[in-house]
């Protein structure tokens, strides 16, 4: 098996030489975060997923997760990794210090987080899950709520779920039949719920489940939905825990990939009714459960990011490695030396740099909109991270499903063999596109609630800023940043014409948006790290201008990747708009008989 190497070197790239941490340090709280505080953090965070989470992945994957008599198991080595990861510190690291957690920025802790995903996936969804529960309480919970879970969620003590999936209400989350009714200070919890990853285990002392419900007498649809706090241990007068609650794994799914991961049908108040505790005001639980919902979609689109990563360096191992064909001279050569093979290579390269640089400016604009000190700014920044989380989910997450079957493509035969564990990869992904979210409801959460709710302010701001970034470009010299230039500026201004597309002729027409969402979202996410490479590759000519002898073979990949990207992969834009403009008419020549 091919050992994890956390891209440290690529994350210092984004994070210093890039200039997102020097913005960093400027906000309130942050002016402790240097360079070498982050550097020490990247490091040691590559050494745990290294040496403890990358080794059970392959065999997790095998073993799986168990349920007999009740009591889920997880794969060999998870226990021990998550206490380890508990008592080093990292399940702390972006929380609330009030409650025991280091405060550090999302936008160093999505950097730190991304080796996790990479290293075992399924063994990551359940500090994943964790940070969604406790962003939520954080948030919308009372002060007596915040006091009795947070702690110990915080530290990792205590593990957190998400329940909102019911047999008969996916996406329309208005079908929910969970009921919630008042007794005394707390509420009696009934009903099933199904998918709720890490729903039971023992890794934690005990899991703190956020549940929707409805209460007596609550309104119909998405208006008549309460969040409730269910322990699996009900807290004893001194917050420890006592009395196991009323609720049960009733099965665990037997899954397609992240087989590590218990994946449990939950069964609340077979007994008389689970305790659980009001979040919040009744009938607002889907508002508040839409905080754990946003923090979840950015956090998936990670997720998507981590599996190329890993997919791609397992490839790129095989290909320099397998040894087929003539390539040139070569007799007998390595099939990276093939150009079809070097092709997806760096195609996996390139989408990996792109999705690494623009979810860490948008978890730095996270950190703006949390702690800047300028209002305006703060409501600048909650606008781009609105823009960009659905662009994030779906588009890294489609491209992870494309991408690591390129993995599997690029070893042949082999990729088909379960043995090489590159179909793993293939397999963890595919659930990336579905949950949180699917990605269709992505796509129409970008163009109706992100563009035209608002008639396009946040997408146009982000085209501003495009738009002033190819100017600069302007002036960087070379023949890599003329192509890059030339390419990003089309992409740029079709981008540009599609979103005006939406806003003048599809709006009131719902399958021509419903039609187009997903190619826009597409040509979105295409567009933004075609922006991301720009910069890179200018940031790289600069640091080789000043120093002709520094680390000039990795800059020089760096360039090399940018322009790859933007003569293979940006002028894919300009046929998604074609797509966009007339794909949707046909939608509906075909009856549902012959469909």
């Amino acid at each position: 098996m091919i050992p994890y190497a956390a891209p440290i070197r690529d994350l210092q790239f984004v994070l210093k030489d890039m200039g997102l941490l020097e913005q960093v340090m400027q906000l309130p709280g942050c002016g402790e975060v240097t360079p070498d505080l982050v550097d020490a953090i990247l490091e040691e965070a590559g050494k745990f997923a290294s040496e403890q989470l990358a080794p059970i992945n392959y065999s997790g994957d095998k073993q799986g997760a168990s349920i007999e008599n009740g009591v889920v198991r997880v794969p060999d080595g998870y226990t021990e990794a998550y206490h380890a990861f508990v008592e080093g510190g990292w399940n702390s690291v972006p929380f609330e210090a009030e409650y025991g957690g280091q405060e550090l920025p999302w936008t160093i802790a999505t950097a730190v987080t991304e080796m996790w995903q990479s290293a075992n996936m399924a063994w990551a969804l359940c500090p994943l899950l964790n940070q969604g529960a406790v962003e939520a309480l954080q948030v919308h919970g009372t002060p007596e709520q915040q006091a009795a879970y947070l702690p110990k969620m915080i530290s990792g003590e205590w593990s957190g779920t998400m329940n909102l999936t019911e047999p008969q209400a996916g996406s329309d989350l208005s079908l929910i039949k969970t009921r919630a009714k008042r007794d005394g200070d707390h509420y009696r919890i009934q009903g099933m719920k199904i998918f709720i990853t890490y729903g039971e285990h023992e890794m934690a002392e005990n899991i703190i489940h956020l549940v929707l419900a409805r209460c007596e007498d609550a309104p119909e649809g998405v208006r008549g939905i309460s969040l409730f706090v269910v322990p699996k241990y009900i807290l004893k007068d001194d917050g420890t825990p006592g009395d196991r609650n009323d609720l049960r794994c009733v099965s665990i799914e037997h899954k397609t990939g992240i087989t590590g991961s218990p994946t449990c049908v939950m069964s609340y108040g077979d007994n008389g009714g689970a305790i659980g505790y009001l979040v919040g005001e009744e009938n607002r639980g889907l508002e508040y459960m839409f905080t754990m919902m946003n923090n979840a979609r950015l956090a998936v689109g990670l997720q998507g990011l981590s599996i190329i990563e890993r997919s791609y360096q397992q490839a790129r191992s095989y290909a320099l490695d397998r040894k087929q064909g003539r390539a040139g001279d070569k007799k007998l050569a390595p099939i990276a030396d093939h150009a079809d093979v070097r092709r997806m290579l760096m195609t996996m390269r390139s989408h990996a740099e792109a999705m690494r640089g623009l979810v860490l400016e948008t978890m730095l604009a996270l950190d703006q909109q949390k702690r800047h000190h300028d209002e305006s700014w703060r409501l600048w920044s909650e606008r781009r991270v609105g823009l960009l989380t659905p662009v994030i989910k779906g588009w890294f997450t489609d491209m992870a499903v494309e991408l690591t079957s390129m993995g599997v493509q690029i070893h042949g035969g082999m990729g088909f063999i379960e043995e090489t564990g590159i179909a793993q990869h293939f397999r963890d992904s595919r659930i990336l596109p579905i949950y949180e979210g699917t990605n269709g409801i992505q796509a129409m959460d970008l163009v109706g609630r992100k563009l035209l709710r608002d008639e396009g302010k946040a997408a146009q701001e982000y085209l501003d800023e495009v738009h002033i970034l190819i100017t600069a470009l302007n002036d960087v010299e070379g023949d890599d940043m003329a192509v890059i230039r030339k390419r990003f500026a089309i992409a740029v201004d079709t981008l540009e014409d599609a979103t005006e597309w939406l806003l003048d002729t599809a709006k009131d027409n719902p399958d021509a948006v419903g039609g187009s969402a997903a190619y826009y979202l597409r040509a979105f996410g295409i567009t933004a790290g075609g922006a991301v490479l720009a910069r890179a590759a200018r940031t790289c000519l600069a640091k080789l201008a000043e120093d002709p002898q520094g680390d000039t073979e990795f800059l020089k990949a760096k360039i090399a990747t940018a322009r790859f990207y933007a003569e293979n992969i940006l002028p894919q834009v300009p046929g998604l708009f074609i797509a966009m403009e007339g794909g949707w008419q046909t939608l509906r020549t075909i009856s549902d008989d012959v469909l």
